[in-house]
């Protein structure tokens, strides 16, 4: 078997960082398998803080304060959002407006990752290969 290569939605790395138990079993496996390459997109630390700074996410404030150090716990890599990126989550045809999710989207499309999510909206994207 080859490497694996995840992208995490960022309520699972909340999750996975928080050890929290809406986290599945399969998800929590894909992340602790040694033969992984996990990423965590540029676009979820924004969104986190953001959450953060305006009280959305009171229950993950260590995970806020950490967040750097908690990717490097993971043995995980930042991604990144470059033009290719931001370009195709701009026009690809989906319904689904949240600016965050069509970012991830597009990371995962382009960078051949599987994003780890339980969100049933991603679904909808018979291109994007997904794992809960």
């Amino acid at each position: 078997m080859g490497t694996l290569n995840f992208l995490l939605d960022t309520h699972t790395f909340l999750w996975a960082a928080h050890d929290d138990a809406r986290l599945s079993y399969t998800a929590k496996k894909a992340i602790e398998e040694k033969n992984k390459n996990i990423y965590v997109s540029a676009v979820s630390a924004y969104e986190i803080m953001n959450k953060h700074r305006i009280g959305k996410l009171p229950e993950y404030d260590y995970v806020a304060e950490n967040y750097i150090e908690i990717i490097g716990e993971f043995g995980a890599s930042e991604l990144p959002i470059n033009m290719q990126h931001s370009h195709f989550a701009g026009k690809f045809d989906w319904t689904h407006r949240d600016p965050f999710d069509r970012l991830l989207a597009a990371q995962a499309a382009i960078d051949n990752l599987v994003l780890i999510t339980n969100d049933p909206v991603f679904k909808e994207l018979p291109w994007l290969t997904i794992l809960w």
